[in-house]
């Protein structure tokens, strides 16, 4: 399988690529720039930083080389992925995105797409992570309406959306349990007078330092309290996680999957 890296110098594109390059199964066959860039025309592996050539070119222009590729694999903004998703459609290339911060009518266009190439989106490629949320289905389905539940989410100070992608997901997954939609029950933080509402979901989001990924999912009863978290102490477990993505794709046809797909939970 030939991949292209979007972003490759970015923290997730530099460890795809590292991740990519490492296994037997894939063939790294281009990295995308953001337009203008100093490195646009060095070496991937130089570009990332991977401590060795790969004889792969790092370009700015995806169209120049989508046809080199079987596969895109997207972590870089939620602009860049937009133009992504287009010249993937137009070129028939199946595309992971691990992008966040889409909103509605954006994710619609990839599960539009879907309908004409193998698309894989997940707001988080950790096993772990994904394992964590069937224990959330099965502890709220369980419990339902005896239980508040409060999520609690901590990135690194560069991370631009609030919450989080995977604690979206995280409660998304909770409200379907409730037999409810997210957006019908979701708080954001609190403020002054603001007793909790029965059947709520509540969010609260900490940015500091460069604090990877941590998603804490508070089970409050009365008299005890079930906690259920995840802590990644660095991003490589997202990038093994994108490649074993991009390789499920391999030989699937057009159509919307996630990483539950892939783990087969």
């Amino acid at each position: 399988m030939k991949v292209i890296v979007i972003g490759p110098r970015g923290k997730m594109g530099r460890l795809i690529t590292m991740a990519a390059a490492s296994r037997d199964d894939m063939e790294l066959a281009a990295g995308i720039a953001p337009k203008g860039r100093s490195y646009v025309g060095q070496d991937l592996g130089t570009v990332a930083m991977i401590g060795s050539e790969l004889g792969v070119p790092v370009t700015d222009n995806l169209a120049s080389v989508i046809e080199q590729g079987d596969v895109i694999i997207d972590f870089s903004t939620k602009e860049t992925a937009m133009e992504v998703l287009d010249l993937a459609v137009a070129h028939k290339k199946a595309l992971v995105c691990g992008t966040t911060g889409f909103s509605p009518e954006e994710m619609l266009r990839f599960r539009n797409a879907a309908k004409e190439i193998p698309m894989l989106y997940a707001a988080n490629t950790s096993k772990l992570v994904n394992i964590m949320n069937k224990l959330l289905e099965l502890v709220t389905s369980t419990l339902k309406d005896e239980i508040d539940i409060e999520i609690l989410e901590m990135h690194d100070q560069w991370k631009k959306d609030a919450p989080s992608g995977t604690s979206k997901e995280m409660g998304e997954i909770m409200a379907h349990a409730l037999g409810k939609e997210l957006d019908e029950i979701a708080v954001y933080g609190r403020d002054g007078a603001s007793p909790r509402t029965p059947g709520t979901i509540g969010y609260h989001s900490l940015r500091a330092g460069n604090i990877p990924s941590s998603h804490t999912v508070f089970f409050g009863g009365m008299g005890e309290r079930l906690e259920i978290t995840h802590h990644s102490y660095n991003w490589e477990c997202f990038a093994r996680g994108a490649c074993d993505c991009a390789a499920f794709l391999a030989d699937k046809e057009p159509g919307f999957y996630t990483i539950q797909d892939v783990l087969n939970l």
